[in-house]
């Protein structure tokens, strides 16, 4: 040992460690403990101040009669949530329809903003010429906000100046039809105005889904002899099977959180008939200055969408085979 170490000296090589400084040299430091803590710091202090503060917060307000110009706010303990299902109670029958209006829209809205998305995002993955113009045209209605959206088919579908009934006139359709004053036609334009504006959004998301699907798949399908529909049914289904997991619990939160377009197209019409959830929880907090209420209400539709969430990941949960 002495003479191996005795040459390696006279070629300039330094000695091995002992074993006890190799494990000594292997260990992390004793700070090294707290450096995922600091790459989690800048989450966990936004998700801590913009979502659990405001949890907390909207609990505490649900179990107050929190009145924002009177400097009583007094404990009721949970009189605000038996309200919403007492029908002696002065707003139970205004919260029971908005929920009726938002029910409504979500079931008419999201079955055609999964299939129609899904049918562009099939067109868009093929190849012919101008294929990124068309994306392009698509998606763009997605990048306006809601302001415009409404504030633009508010015009379009009046009934007495709009352009929609002036060219149904032209065809021969009526010229009168009260889009945005009376139901089912209501209906019919926030869903519709809703699919144009929304669908480049969920198109886009299949086209990703889409082309993370191996080709060889198409390929050994149709050798086998399979039809276009038997490959759409047993490769294109199966291989989107998470993204229409993501695309349809996205889909129903977003349908059942509208408020923008009753709020500027409808305006509630009529009565009250296109009132969604968000907007009478916006007026029972800002304009009836009843914030414990509106809490206790933004609590109780939180739970019904956690509700169908977990009962959509139960029904289309993706299973890796």
């Amino acid at each position: 040992m002495a003479d191996v170490i005795e040459v390696g000296a006279a070629r300039g090589d330094a000695p091995p460690p002992a074993a006890g400084a190799a494990r000594r040299g292997t260990r992390p430091g004793r700070a090294g403990w707290a450096t995922p803590y600091l790459f989690l710091a800048p989450y966990l202090l936004l998700f801590g101040v913009f979502g659990l503060l405001p949890i907390l917060l909207g609990l505490w307000l649900s179990v107050h009669q929190w009145d924002f110009q009177l400097p009583n706010r007094p404990f009721v303990g949970l009189d605000n949530y038996a309200e919403l299902f007492s029908s002696e109670s002065a707003v139970y029958g205004d919260w029971w329809q908005s929920v009726r209006a938002t029910g409504i829209f979500t079931v008419f809205a999201v079955p055609l903003l999964v299939v129609v998305p899904l049918g562009l995002a099939l067109l868009l993955n093929r190849s012919f010429p101008g294929r990124t113009f068309f994306r392009a045209v698509y998606f763009a209605p997605y990048v306006l906000g809601v302001a415009v959206i409404g504030l633009l088919w508010r015009f379009l579908l009046d009934a007495n100046l709009g352009l929609v009934n002036r060219l149904a006139g032209m065809v021969g359709l009526p010229a009168d039809t009260p889009w945005v004053t009376d139901v089912p036609w209501a209906w019919v334009s926030l869903v519709g105005v809703t699919v144009w504006w929304t669908s480049g959004f969920n198109a886009v998301i299949y086209l990703a889904g889409l082309q993370d699907i191996p080709q060889e798949l198409y390929e050994a399908a149709k050798v086998d002899g399979a039809s276009a529909w038997e490959r759409f049914r047993h490769v294109t289904l199966p291989g989107l099977r998470p993204v229409l997991l993501f695309v349809i619990t996205t889909t129903v939160l977003a349908s059942a959180n509208v408020f923008g377009q009753s709020f500027l197209i409808t305006q509630g019409a009529p009565g009250t008939e296109t009132r969604t959830v968000v907007w009478f929880i916006v007026e029972e907090g800002l304009r009836d200055n009843d914030a414990g209420r509106a809490a206790a209400m933004s609590i109780v539709f939180a739970l019904m969408l956690a509700v169908v969430s977990i009962a959509n990941f139960r029904l289309f949960r993706y299973r890796e085979d």
